[in-house]
């Protein structure tokens, strides 16, 4: 049965001819365009989101290691990727806890500010496989504190640093994988908490507070510094908060996320990976992800494998997935081998 389940993996992801490396220029011209509109649907798929549209919610998951940061501080982690064999996280130090004010918000039509600003100090780091702390930078700028989800351009790390509440500001950077130098880009009016970049069409896509609201930003002219401008529409998918998400194939994001729930049982955490067309805006494929993490007391259900950053990425028959869910300032660094049902 092995055998013949292989066989099937093989069969579905061969069924789609393989994405160029660059398959359209950033900026395309209108026959570029109007030959990938025209050309099928798996034209925008990449080896990542093919094994990602095999994963249901049979898929077979496997814990292959749990690696502790070495003498360095993760701090509450947000956004995490992989370049190469070097790690990636995004975390913010919270100095002083926000504190609401009674002001009720859905953080998607209403725009009141129902908390403090709190104070805190941000952070990208890049660390390897074995938890050593290569190098890392503080990207702070007031009550502009709390970084998000990242994403890699294959030249910069794109990532949002936003107060630490809904409704708020936001400045998003880039930031150069090697010398982590961060360079600002924009800013919005309103908290990012996550960020992808449109390889194709040269637009930013983010995520708001709970990822209520979605966004794609548009370069106002042409040149280097041409400006961005905003537009968001409600989010579709309520059932998870994206927290960090990674574009994929040909405008597509891959986004991970949690949300509480309260039960007769008690409260607990529901966790979720998306893969998201951001040419509709809304979830092309979905899985759900129900593990917990061991928080010191024993497995704790209110805290998710998928409450904060995560990267995914093909390996062998499945996919390796990563994981860095904080617990008290701390994250270890959580590998999985997760299988399609067809292949295990």
């Amino acid at each position: 049965m092995k055998h013949a389940s292989s066989m099937i993996l093989v069969a579905a992801i061969a069924a789609c001819d393989p994405m160029p490396a660059d398959p359209v220029p950033t900026s395309p011209t209108p026959d570029d365009s109007a030959q990938l509109e025209s050309r099928s649907g798996c034209y925008r798929e990449n080896e990542t989101t093919q094994m990602f549209r095999l994963l249901g919610k049979n898929a077979g998951w496997e814990l292959v290691s749990a690696t502790p940061m070495n003498g360095w501080t993760t701090y509450h982690t947000q956004g995490m990727l992989k370049i190469g064999d070097a790690f990636y996280v995004s975390s913010v130090e919270v100095e002083t806890r926000t504190e609401k004010n009674g002001t009720p918000t859905d953080a998607l039509y209403d725009w009141s500010i129902d908390r403090s600003a709190g104070s805190g100090r941000g952070y990208v780091s890049k660390f390897n496989a074995a938890g050593d702390l290569l190098a890392q930078v503080e990207i702070t700028d007031g009550d502009i504190y709390h970084p998000g989800g990242m994403d890699f351009d294959g030249k910069h790390i794109w990532v949002p640093v936003a107060e630490y509440r809904p409704n708020s500001a936001s400045n998003i950077y880039r930031v150069d994988p090697d010398s982590l130098q961060a360079e600002l880009v924009f800013s919005e009016d309103d908290h990012i908490g996550g960020v992808v970049y449109n390889r194709r069409r040269g637009t930013v896509h983010g995520v708001s507070w709970g990822s209520r609201r979605l966004y794609k930003w548009r370069k106002k002219g042409w040149g280097e510094w041409a400006g961005y401008r905003s537009n968001w529409q409600p989010n579709t998918a309520a059932y998870i908060d994206y927290q960090d998400c990674h574009y994929q194939g040909v405008e597509y994001m891959l986004c991970g996320g949690v949300n509480g729930y309260d039960s007769p049982l008690g409260k607990f955490a529901f966790g979720g990976l998306e893969l998201v067309d951001l040419r509709t805006a809304r979830p092309d494929h979905q899985i759900p992800v129900n593990h917990f993490v061991d928080d010191g007391e024993g497995v704790n259900p209110t805290l998710s494998l998928a409450h904060n950053a995560f990267w995914a990425e093909p390996h062998g028959e499945g996919m390796r997935i990563y994981f860095m869910t904080e617990r008290d300032n701390h994250a270890d660094l959580l590998t999985y081998q997760v299988t399609p049902w067809i292949n295990r």
